[in-house]
């Protein structure tokens, strides 16, 4: 089977014959999903703000439609990066502004109330699953009465902390020796 990633190694690294079980939990797999749906979501607000709020009856609002969508990037970018957890609470509060921005538009002469029906639904069924996966992504700290590690006697270096000085001086004598020949 052909692997992506064996183009770009280098010679000598040994191939990816076949891949292993994916090392990604299922709460870091829905914070990817929703970061992805997230910056998805905030490029149609921002490239598409006519559209959304003609399609919610929600006319003259595209520069807060176009706002949202900004936040929507941004909360998706940090869903992605490594402080998800910060991105998903980022998403959980602009649920509550959608929702908030949506109710404004629950009027009795708004034609496409039901729209915005169905737009509140489909809020709160993500607010869910943002609430859920910021929870589920709180990082981890030991208790305050935990026993901190201490690790005085390692150096990093599998052979040694001198075996590593020695490896680096000769390979120092070896690149000038080339270099001055």
């Amino acid at each position: 089977m052909f692997h992506f990633s064996n183009i770009v190694r280098s010679k000598g690294d040994p191939k990816i014959v076949e891949g292993g079980p994916s090392l990604k939990q299922p709460t870091d797999q829905l914070a990817r999903a929703l970061g992805w749906f997230s910056i998805g979501l905030g490029i149609t607000e921002f490239f598409a703000p006519r559209r959304v709020t003609e399609t919610l009856g929600m006319e003259g609002h595209e520069t807060m439609v176009r706002a949202f969508g900004v936040r929507e990037i941004l909360a998706g970018v940090m869903s992605l990066s490594v402080d998800k957890n910060a991105g998903l609470w980022a998403r959980v509060g602009g649920d509550g502004l959608d929702a908030a921005a949506l109710l404004s538009g629950l009027t009795s002469d708004n034609p496409k109330k039901g729209n915005i029906a169905l737009a509140l639904l489909m809020v709160g069924g993500i607010a869910m699953l943002d609430y859920r996966a910021a929870l589920d992504t709180k990082p981890q700290r030991p208790p305050p009465h935990a026993r901190r590690k201490l690790y005085p006697n390692r150096s990093g270096f599998p052979k040694g902390l001198q075996a590593a000085k020695g490896r680096a001086k000769e390979m120092i004598q070896h690149a000038t020796a080339g270099v001055t020949s």
